[in-house]
């Protein structure tokens, strides 16, 4: 059954920083729906990483979305009986919720630390262009680039 549009849901500007982007990566960050915990772990990466960067939050977080959030991305496509690979254009909604899932990844995926250093550390990382999610990013796009032959399937 086919339904209509999907109504994007708009956030509340989060009280310290009031901005919806701080909001929307405490809602990624937050786990079995503890918030609080959440906004203790974002607060505490954003004030680490302004005082390592010299940078307002807002400008990290912005020049974080814009390293770490790819352009193109692979999807699959059926054709005559074969997937391919096929480079799509990423949409700004997406780019966001990709550069935070994997900047969310790599703080998780490295251990010894509490989850607030972690975050901070990855958020310096993508601020510089290095780490683990700029790398998935470059890996993406060059595997977009291998693929561009199936472009003409992309419709």
């Amino acid at each position: 059954m086919r339904r209509g549009p999907i109504t994007k849901k708009l956030l509340e500007p989060d009280l310290k920083y009031q901005s919806s982007l701080v909001t929307r990566f405490i809602n990624y960050v937050m786990d079995s729906g503890r918030k609080s915990a959440a906004k203790k772990i974002v607060y505490g990466a954003l004030a680490h990483a302004e005082k390592k960067v010299n940078k307002p939050a807002l400008e990290i977080l912005d020049a974080v979305i814009k390293n770490a959030g790819p352009e193109q991305e692979l999807r699959s496509r059926r054709v005559g009986g074969a997937n391919y690979q096929v480079p799509h254009p990423v949409n700004a909604d997406r780019r966001v919720t990709l550069a935070y899932r994997w900047i969310i990844a790599a703080a998780h995926s490295k251990k010894g630390k509490p989850m607030s250093e972690k975050l901070a550390q990855e958020l310096i990382d993508a601020f510089n262009n290095t780490g683990i999610a700029v790398k998935k990013k470059t890996d993406t796009h060059k595997m977009a680039d291998a693929n561009k032959a199936f472009a003409h399937f992309a419709w």
